[in-house]
């Protein structure tokens, strides 16, 4: 059975008369469901404070969307939000503190912007002299597989303030770890490691309960494609928010569905077909209106290459509507870490060439400093 951080901590009594900062969300459980921050203080930890990433405390707010500070009449705490008017925990807000716990759900992906919030309370916490314990929980996508370059040009944004790798294979605890071997050294990070997990387990492998970390995180299976279609955010495609499967389902008003389906089949990338569909989104990218593409359809997890396949899919639709598609520069820039696959695909007339042969090797250099972080066999 595995055993979540936060199941681990609360066996213990040694931390009890410690006063904490928690930074986490309502979507942070016990395998029985219960909020980890209402389970702790239930068996008598002392937490005094909250602290929220995107989408807020429940979990409700959009994505992008600025959360305000506030206070929580149910539990009587202040709620300081991490993605408003500040990313970083004001030195105030940290008066009286004797630690920061961090309990968030992560999915393994360099763009999923918790991590990053972590890591500016690691650095507000190195400054103000107080350790920050990490209650670590699996990577869902499991922490064997690793993907995508490091960003080059572009970094210090929630969605890759530092160089990593795509897909980069760690528990939210052990990037702790990599943060503060490599970025923050005066930093005092402690992990709380989960019981019974392996490096080459799936979150459905565990057993736990699918809580959808964040809004349009709705299953795992949307977890396994979001390291490659998460790309498409960078393009006038949908990538299928506002509808029953984001991330799976992409498309557009100007394709034609069995075209797109039929060019990327032919591509026989490992462990996934594309099914020819049309979906209409109900909010985000062409709300309202017929999108016609595919549904990234994974038949095989363990051979699955999430980034080369997100490369592909916008690709093909580049290759086959010139004239239609567009991309959000900023964004497909800031997500990749660079503008070069851009500017490489704009300067192609085969843009699913570019896409086959674009190196998503991770780099050696990362795949070094994460050997030292690893916690999990």
């Amino acid at each position: 059975m595995v055993k979540l951080g936060v199941e681990v901590l609360l066996q213990r009594s040694d931390r009890r008369r410690w006063r904490f900062g928690m930074v986490t969300n309502a979507l942070a459980t016990t395998r029985d469901l219960v909020v980890s921050v209402d389970a702790l203080r239930h068996a008598g930890f002392d937490v005094a404070a909250l602290f929220v990433p995107e989408h807020g405390f429940y979990g409700a707010a959009a994505a992008g969307e600025k959360v305000a500070s506030d206070y929580d009449p149910r539990r009587r705490l202040p709620v300081y939000s991490l993605y408003g008017e500040t990313l970083q925990p004001l030195p105030e807000w940290l008066n009286g503190l004797d630690a920061i716990l961090v309990d968030l759900p992560d999915v393994g992906c360099r763009f999923y912007t918790y991590a990053w919030t972590m890591s500016h309370v690691v650095e507000a916490a190195a400054s103000a002299g107080l350790p920050v314990i990490v209650l670590d929980r699996p990577n869902p996508i499991n922490g064997v597989q690793v993907e995508g370059k490091n960003q080059t040009d572009i970094v210090g944004s929630l969605v890759g303030r530092f160089p990593i790798a795509v897909r980069h294979g760690l528990t939210l605890g052990e990037l702790a770890l990599w943060l503060q071997k490599v970025h923050f050294p005066h930093a005092h990070v402690e992990v709380v490691p989960c019981e019974g997990w392996r490096r080459t387990m799936w979150w459905d492998e565990t057993k736990l309960p699918w809580v959808p970390p964040s809004p349009a995180m709705a299953t795992l299976d949307t977890a396994t494609v979001y390291p490659g279609t998460c790309l498409v955010e960078g393009t006038n495609l949908s990538e299928g928010r506002g509808t029953a499967h984001p991330f799976e389902w992409v498309g557009a008003p100007f394709a034609d569905e069995e075209e797109v389906a039929t060019v990327l089949n032919r591509l026989n990338l490992p462990g996934v077909r594309f099914r020819p569909h049309r979906f209409v989104p109900t909010a985000s990218k062409h709300a309202g209106a017929v999108c016609r593409g595919v549904q990234v359809h994974v038949t095989d997890r363990t051979v699955f290459h999430a980034v080369r396949t997100g490369l592909c899919v916008i690709a093909a639709f580049k290759q086959l509507y010139p004239h239609d598609f567009t991309w959000r520069e900023g964004t497909i820039d800031r997500l990749i870490g660079t503008s070069t696959f851009r500017k490489a695909l704009d300067e192609s007339d085969e843009p699913l060439a570019v896409a086959l042969a674009w190196d998503v090797e991770p780099d050696t250099s990362f795949l070094q400093q994460r050997a030292g972080c690893l916690l999990y066999a």
